[in-house]
């Protein structure tokens, strides 16, 4: 394995990046030749590998083992759960999110590819564009991925024939840029035999772009969040009340964007209180500045009342409370999202009782056409909801922060995730839609 200095390590930038794809398209495949052919694997897991592959009278290493760690998963030959992967070249570290690609585990692509900045969608050349292919491409834009990489896969298969690649590019682009996806950068690839994963390969000379590692190491990622819309979500009240320390009080998360300064004035929402930054914590140490994805402690110059669940935010930035959550869904339980169904609602620390007001549309992928009043959405289905909640709730557009314009809705009977929201407007906007409350709706 390639040794990297930790001097190097602290000059690269890091990449969060999910694959995605149908059954078989081979994106566990093509993840195992990027960490063998980048020489991020030991030697333990490779041999390890060898031996598996051996005891199934395979020649050749299978390199999807070296993702597919369950033991489902090895039998049956298929991606189920997300599988992370950490690995470094010189010029970028990586977290990888391996995704299943079977139609009952796109929730879980939903899962990989919510912190993500860049999606690997694999197609297999020989299908093309299938259904999955559309739904991984949605997901990608409903969760506003900025760069979506389309490998079309098993290129040996089909003679390396450069017209089917285009074809299948054409057809990937026009579709995702429909959906609203920033940038598509296609790349003809043989995840099996190592053909652009991280070598060129010499049997597409057609070909001039980058390798497939190439571009994860070079495309532009920002992790600058310092100028967004400061938001700490509290996670935990502080009181050690101990001889040392009888009167601190310390409001303690991670700051989920943006930046705060002791001195600055700030809201505790819902409520509305106001109240001036007296100190920052870090690691147990005051800092007059902490920003984005450092978890502090925070001390306010008042006694107020704050707790878990609670936002605090700049009093000059603070977002608006409201009941009634706006909002495109995945809904990713088996059983049906339907108009009229109670649920928890998780937003950041902080869990309401809520009830689904409607439903207005459904995304057809086919043609991205919107179903009018569905009644429900099925599993894996794609659409806008109205939610009322218990409680009023400081949310953001999605649009603005994923992380403070984002939520789940919680079957309270049993804790199962029913569905992941984005607030806000996402593929288009629907028609207003007006009706009388449900029954027993009491708040």
């Amino acid at each position: 394995m390639s040794t990297i200095t930790a001097e190097a390590l602290s000059a690269t930038t890091l990449l969060r990046f999910a694959t995605a794809g149908s059954v078989d398209d081979g994106k566990s495949t093509l993840v195992g030749r990027l960490l063998h052919d980048s020489k991020s694997v030991l030697v333990d897991q490779l041999e390890a590998v060898e031996r598996a592959s051996a005891s199934r009278g395979q020649e050749a290493p299978d390199l999807a083992l070296l993702t597919d760690g369950l033991r489902a998963e090895r039998e049956q030959g298929i991606t189920i759960d997300v599988a992370y992967r950490y690995f470094a070249t010189p010029r970028r570290r990586f977290i990888l999110a391996d995704t299943p690609g079977h139609v009952q585990y796109t929730r879980n692509m939903v899962t990989g590819a919510s912190t993500a900045e860049l999606t690997v969608v694999l197609v297999d050349a020989r299908n093309g564009v299938v259904e999955q292919t559309r739904r991984h491409a949605a997901i990608a834009a409903l969760l506003r991925v900025p760069h979506v990489v389309l490998a079309v896969n098993k290129m040996d298969l089909v003679g390396y024939e450069e017209r089917v690649f285009a074809a299948i590019a054409e057809e990937f682009t026009a579709y995702a840029t429909e959906l609203g996806v920033p940038e598509v950068t296609a790349i003809p690839i043989s995840a099996l035999a190592g053909d652009n994963v991280v070598d060129a390969s010499a049997r597409m000379d057609w070909y001039g772009g980058p390798t497939v590692l190439e571009h994860l190491e070079t495309v532009p990622v920002s992790h600058d969040l310092a100028h967004c819309h400061a938001r700490l979500p509290v996670q935990y009240v502080i009181r050690p009340q101990t001889a040392e320390l009888p009167d601190y009080r310390g409001y303690a998360g991670q700051i989920a964007s943006g930046t705060f300064r002791v001195g600055e004035e700030v809201t505790v929402l819902p409520s509305g209180r106001t109240s001036r930054i007296a100190g920052i914590d870090l690691l147990g140490e005051p800092v007059d500045v902490a920003w984005t994805t450092q978890s502090v402690t925070v001390l306010l110059a008042d006694d107020v009342d704050v707790s878990r669940g609670d936002l605090i935010v700049p009093s000059k930035d603070a977002p608006a409370t409201t009941q009634d959550v706006e909002a495109t869904v995945c809904h990713v339980a088996d059983q049906p999202l339907t108009v009229g169904h109670r649920v928890l609602l998780k937003h950041g620390t902080r869990t309401v009782k809520a009830i689904v007001k409607d439903i207005p549309s459904r995304l057809t992928l086919a043609d991205l056409s919107l179903h009018p009043h569905p009644g429900t959405l099925a599993a894996n289905d794609i659409g806008r909801v109205k939610i009322r909640t218990a409680e009023p709730l400081p949310v953001d557009s999605y649009a603005d922060s994923r992380r403070t314009g984002s939520f789940i809705l919680i079957d309270p009977s049993d804790g199962t995730t029913l569905t992941a929201g984005m607030v806000g407007e996402s593929f288009a906007a629907p028609e207003p839609v007006t009706g009388p409350d449900d029954e027993g709706w009491d708040f």
